[in-house]
């Protein structure tokens, strides 16, 4: 058996999320007042109790998905301590490859939550400064969402963000650009879905937030991780603590390649899959891309 963790972006957040762990599993608990002395703000209050605007905003999501889901690992370390001891690789789903790095050894827990809480800034001062968003396109193949991003992306901005699983593409750009998907998608009657996100993640767009996040990475310790950690923007695992903070300010204006992450592990018989976090996003692209792996939840 061959075990990989993986660790679910922003988006997975949920008003109530992680109050019944907090309640019953006293570590979840003890993880969330260090993280509210690293912001500076009650982040469990947020999560438990909202408002969900507050919480879906970049700045707060981000923290938040990722001290979550750290917890969720402690537990299931306690719960599974054998299986946890012997996991071979860990991926994440933009956010998540910094908790992946996290579990992996290569960044303590308090520098890799100042470094998520400097990243949700950054990004969330990008997409005030530029009007954007993200549109996920159900049911195209890749060639079909260019030819739509260059259709439709006029004096704008569009490309695609994220290839997450096949027939589930998510393209990025300024908002008309975005509005431009959306009538397309109307008259030709395929599915175009706008995301609830701050703005067009993963494109250039997203600059200065790079040079901001590069500037952080420079000042934090970073070591080499203790297993494979493979990064959104190529699929591979890098053990630099140079080239993995080269890969994650790529990854800022950069497509995530989950779909090309996911073959990757399959092709090196991973067989078994926990999705360490919030939510139930990446167990269904998981299926969308083999059925029949194994993938089990930690929060359910």
């Amino acid at each position: 058996m061959k075990t990989a963790l993986l660790f679910p972006g922003q988006g997975a957040q949920s008003v109530g999320m992680g109050k019944s762990l907090c309640e019953t599993f006293p570590p979840a608990k003890e993880l969330f007042e260090k993280a509210n002395a690293v912001l500076g703000y009650d982040l469990a209050k947020l999560c438990f109790e909202g408002p969900a605007e507050d919480l879906d905003s970049t700045v707060v999501s981000q923290p938040a998905i990722f001290t979550l889901s750290l917890a969720a690992l402690e537990y299931q370390q306690q719960k599974e301590p054998e299986v946890f001891a012997s996991v071979n690789a860990a991926a994440g789903l933009s956010l998540g490859e910094y908790t992946a790095l996290v579990f992996a050894g290569a960044v303590s827990f308090e520098d890799g939550l100042r470094l998520v809480q400097k990243r949700g800034q950054a990004m969330q001062n990008a997409s005030d400064a530029a009007p954007s968003g993200m549109v996920s396109i159900i049911g195209k193949e890749i060639t079909e969402v260019e030819a739509i991003c260059a259709a439709e992306r006029g004096g704008g901005v569009l490309q695609i963000a994220n290839i997450l699983c096949p027939g589930n593409i998510v393209v990025s750009g300024t908002l008309d650009a975005c509005e431009r998907v959306a009538e397309r998608a109307k008259a030709e009657r395929f599915n175009a879905i706008p995301l609830a996100v701050a703005g067009a993640f993963h494109t250039p767009i997203m600059k200065p937030a790079d040079d901001i996040l590069a500037k952080a990475l420079a000042e934090t310790p970073i070591k080499k991780p203790k297993i494979p950690v493979l990064s959104n923007v190529d699929a591979e695992a890098h053990w630099e603590p140079d080239d993995i903070r080269a890969v994650l300010v790529k990854q800022i204006l950069s497509p995530v390649l989950w779909e090309k992450t996911i073959r990757r592990l399959l092709s090196e018989n991973f067989d078994t899959f926990y999705e360490v976090g919030p939510g139930r996003v990446l167990r269904g692209l998981l299926k969308r891309i083999d059925r029949k792996i194994l993938c089990k939840g930690v929060l359910d």
